[in-house]
């Protein structure tokens, strides 16, 4: 998106362009697509507002699994809605910058901690850092709602 100076925004024109098309992807698809990406942003609020962090990622048995960063906004809201949960949306893409084509996921639901010890160290191992700080824990999201789409090349 390209933003003007009074504050309008204009797509991407690949999105436009003729012969191009987005498709709708099903759930499970989506979902499976999701587990290929190498990162993604998890979407959450923090005093009313929403916030986005850039998080890597794993799938598992249809569980969406993140490291969290101790201390971090995110690690305190789910320590202090524990069993309940927080509503998250976590998003994933791989879009080519120059074709604009690819793919994108959404996936919406409930984010609560890994308190198990067994499977803490076991995705602890499977993820791997990607930034400095301490992340011991562990977060399952549990997708209620998955969508995706893909562009790709074609008329309509």
């Amino acid at each position: 998106m390209k933003s003007h100076p009074g504050g309008a925004t204009t797509s991407s024109p690949a999105v436009g362009v003729p012969g191009r098309r987005m498709e709708e992807l099903g759930a499970d698809e989506a979902l499976q697509l999701l587990g290929t990406a190498d990162l993604g942003r998890i979407v959450f609020t923090h005093h009313a507002l929403p916030a986005v962090r850039p998080v890597n990622h794993v799938l598992d048995a249809g569980d969406i699994i993140v490291r969290v960063q101790d201390g971090s906004a995110l690690a305190a809201l789910l320590a202090t809605q524990q069993a309940a949960g927080v509503v998250v949306a976590y998003e994933a893409d791989d879009i080519d910058p120059g074709e604009h084509l690819g793919r994108s996921v959404v996936a919406t639901g409930y984010a609560t901690a890994v308190t198990d010890p067994d499977e803490i160290d076991r995705y602890v191992r499977l993820l791997q850092r990607r930034t400095a700080g301490d992340a011991s824990g562990a977060t399952r999201i549990r997708p209620d709602l998955v969508v995706g789409f893909r562009l790709r090349e074609g008329g309509p």
